[in-house]
This record gives C-alpha cells, structure tokens and sequence, in this order.
C-alpha cells in the first residue's frame, strides 16, 4: 500500500512595492500548477484597481487568483479575517495537489498565513473610546502613548496611520502586554518557502515613480471619484490608501493634484522602505535579485529554490 503524496509546499512571494512580486507570481504558478493567493491587503477591496497595481484578466495568465475583491471599500480590514479566508483557500488548493502561491506585500497579512500567529479580539468600549480620543486628540497625541507603552510597536507604525496605532493601544489594554508581544517568533503552520524580490534602492524608487505616473495617466482620480460615491471616504481602511487618500484631498481642495501625486510618490518611498525592513527581519526568506534585465533569471533562480527540498 503506498502512501498519499504529501500536499504541496506553500510559496510566498514578498517584497516592497513595484518590486515585480506580482509577475514572479503567476510565473511560478503557471510552471508549478498552482494558482495565486492575494496577500495585498488593499486589493482586498472591490474597485481598488489601478492604484493598487491589480493585474489585469490578461497579466494574469490564466492562472487563478484568489482573495481579489472581496470586500467593500467601507469595511474595515481585518487581518483576523483574512488570515481565516487565506487558510481555507490554501488548505482547498493543497488538498487538490495545486500550489499555493502567496503573493503580496502586507507582511503581517503574509505571516498571518504562514505562522501560528493568534490575532486578540476586540473590544467595543475600548475601541471606541480609543477612537474617540483620536479624533479629539489627533494620531501624533496618540503614538506618542504608545512609544511610552511598546517603542517597537510605536516604531513599526507611522504616527499618521491612527487606525493601527489604536489598534494597538487596544490591544495592550486588553491583554496588559505589549502590543509586539502578540507577534512569536517565527513558527510556521505550513511547509512554506518565501522569496524576497531584491531590487536596489535607486532602481526601486524610480520604478515607484513612473508606477504613479502610469496611475494618473491610466484613471487613478477617476477611480478614486467612483469610490468615493461608494462610500470611500467613510471606509477607516480603504481611505488610507496609497495614492486614494491622496486624491481624496485633492478633491475635498486641500491640495492640487500635482501635489497630490508628488506626495503618492513621497509616501509610497517610505512605505516600501517599511516593508523592506519588516521582511528583512525574517531570516526565513530568501532573496533574490529583481532589477532591471534580470527578470529572467530571477524567474529560473526562484523556480530552482522552490523546487529543491529546502523548508524555510
């Protein structure tokens, strides 16, 4: 009697913005029958196409793509959430010996999946209490609490994300420890193999730039002035978006569109440093180079990783 064959190894591609984890994606999908998990957590949301850099059907390659558009731009993120919706699609896929490839930038999302990692629940009275606070207060009132409280948790969030920073400030008060202390080390509930896309600093930031640029030209305010007739103003998650919250200044007049994108362009420099610095932290992903002229060999040298008998 011979054994079943053991499930196929989860692949997860990360790496900052404009890197190209997106393209590297359907590649080792296609040349592994396996099919793509979202791990991008703005383009979880319905609608939120051209400034989250959504493949198209076409740049898709026929492979399939999960956790895409799923919900509405008024709802609030719940890593909780996903991390339930992104279990199930990976369990479903490996059960039907398809590879899951875990594709995204959001590193908590990515180690939601990938490790025993508990999310504490909320609590109505604190959060909104929390919340109250902020709205009187501001997020810098609110950050400087909680460098006083978790300095690494206060590190880790930008002082102008208010959402995050009460979310921590919830959690420290509801489980009296730090905010950091809910993140174990790094104990994986799948054989996962994670591949970091390396593209150098100058490199990355023009890419970034001329991303925004093709954002504009391709409808990005357009799209952003249909969201908002949606509700998106209203969404505490979606309105933060790079680049949407941006032309929502813009069109409530608190800024040109000129400065608009330049900021787009500012703000999503700093968020891909963040992220770099997040993935850099695991020494479980292995990186490869990504710049330019070297797609094809991050292709063969990312599909001879996944393919040797390596867990990491």
């Amino acid at each position: 009697m011979t054994s079943a064959a053991p499930a196929p190894r989860v692949i997860a591609v990360v790496g900052p913005t404009a890197a190209g984890k997106s393209d590297l994606g359907v590649h080792l999908a296609r040349e592994l029958g396996g099919e793509v998990v979202n791990a991008d957590s703005m383009q979880l949301y319905r609608g939120m196409d051209i400034g989250t850099a959504k493949l198209t059907e076409g740049e898709r390659g026929g492979v399939p793509h999960h956790l895409l558009d799923i919900w509405d731009v008024t709802e609030a993120a719940s890593v909780a959430e996903y991390q339930r919706l992104a279990r199930a699609e990976i369990d479903r896929l490996r059960a039907a010996g398809r590879v899951p490839v875990l594709v995204g930038g959001s590193g908590l999302y990515v180690r939601g999946v990938i490790d025993a990692l508990d999310f504490p629940g909320t609590d109505p009275q604190v959060r909104a209490r929390l919340e109250s606070e902020l709205t009187m207060r501001g997020s810098g009132a609110l950050h400087a609490r909680l460098a006083a409280a978790d300095p690494a948790a206060a590190r880790a969030i930008l002082p102008s994300n208010g959402r995050r920073v009460v979310r921590a400030l919830e959690v420290i008060e509801i489980t009296g420890r730090p905010f950091t202390a809910n993140l174990p080390g790094h104990e994986a509930v799948y054989d996962t193999v994670q591949i970091g896309v390396d593209v150098e600093r100058p490199e990355l930031d023009a890419r970034i730039a001329l991303r925004v640029d093709r954002m504009w030209e391709a409808g990005l305010v357009d799209e952003v002035r249909a969201l908002e007739a949606r509700g998106l103003r209203d969404g505490r998650t979606a309105s933060r978006a790079l680049g949407y919250q941006q032309v929502l200044a813009a069109l409530a007049g608190t800024c040109t569109q000129d400065e608009a994108r330049a900021e787009t362009v500012r703000a999503t420099k700093r968020f891909a440093r963040r992220q770099d610095s997040w993935f850099r932290r695991d020494p479980r992903v292995h990186w490869l180079a990504g710049g330019e002229g070297a797609v094809e060999e991050l292709r063969r040298r990312a599909l001879a990783l996944v393919e040797r008998a390596v867990t990491a």
